[in-house]
């Protein structure tokens, strides 16, 4: 086939079919990427800023919010003239969770991690090398904010993330480094591979991974890794609160109740918690 030929067919049209198919995987991409956005934010988004926040055009937003509208993955709010995710988002999305069947299993254990720690306890899965929230049994003491429930948060900055993260080899924790790199959250983010490594390495000798206000100023969380059959991390628990009351004193108290109650946990679930390698 000469190169004219082959030139004159890239520039022919394309079937009116492959066009429609296209044009369709494009606006699915974009009304997946309005609904993320309105999940960023439980005060809603006013369709300007809707736009700005997608890079979408005003008018492109407000068709596809018109769309997702009809199906109820979204609600508009007259009142402030505000966006919000529907009811129909929620109920999509609860069979994530219905799907892994531990969640269930796990609300015991956290509830005793709760009333033995006087603080929220969580439960967390990864999720394309992000850290999401499954569920939670919130702490009877006031709390200021914390990932919401359905909330990602990057691994390297989430003591639930590292805490699985020390279960991966340096490869692996490498190669996670380098595509999503290592956010400054905070003034106290783990920046440095160096010793994000140092971090992982005392992580596998205690048991227990510490956010020391690597997320946000003012709070901790001490998390450990539940396991499945195959010794492999399943998810991980952890428990938050403020710097004043998971003081210094406290961190190892309540690391190892994190810990135990992880391996409660991975030996309800059926699964095995790996023998600790010695130093």
């Amino acid at each position: 086939m000469s190169k004219n030929v082959i030139r004159r067919k890239a520039l022919e049209p394309r079937s009116p079919s492959e066009a429609d198919r296209d044009g369709g995987v494009q606006s699915v991409d974009r009304a997946l990427s309005i609904l993320e956005t309105l999940a960023e934010d439980d005060e809603g988004y006013r369709l300007s800023d809707l736009a700005v926040r997608t890079g979408l055009s005003a008018s492109t937003v407000h068709r596809l919010l018109a769309t997702l509208e009809s199906r109820r993955f979204v609600q508009f709010d007259r009142a402030e003239s505000k966006w919000h995710v529907g009811v129909r988002s929620f109920t999509v999305g609860a069979s994530f969770a219905r799907r892994r069947n531990f969640t269930a299993q796990a609300i015991p254990y956290l509830r005793k991690l709760r009333d033995l720690t006087r603080e929220t306890a969580n439960l967390a899965v990864v999720d394309d090398e992000f850290i999401i929230v499954l569920t939670r049994m919130e702490s009877r003491e006031i709390m200021r904010s914390l990932t919401k429930v359905g909330g990602r948060v990057p691994m390297v900055t989430s003591g639930v993330g590292k805490a699985v993260l020390a279960t991966y080899s340096d490869e692996d924790v490498g190669a996670i480094i380098r595509h999503h790199g290592m956010p400054r959250l905070t003034e106290r983010s783990i920046v440095r591979p160096s010793d994000l490594f140092k971090e992982l390495a005392a992580i596998r000798k205690q048991g227990f991974a510490v956010d020391d206000e690597e997320a946000e100023m003012g709070l901790r969380c001490v998390a450990a890794v539940v396991y499945n059959a195959l010794a492999e991390p399943l998810a991980a628990i952890s428990v938050s609160g403020l710097t004043s009351r998971v003081t210094d004193a406290r961190l190892p108290e309540i690391g190892r109740v994190v810990r135990e109650v992880a391996a409660e946990l991975t030996a309800a679930l059926g699964g095995v918690t790996p023998v600790a390698k010695p130093a």
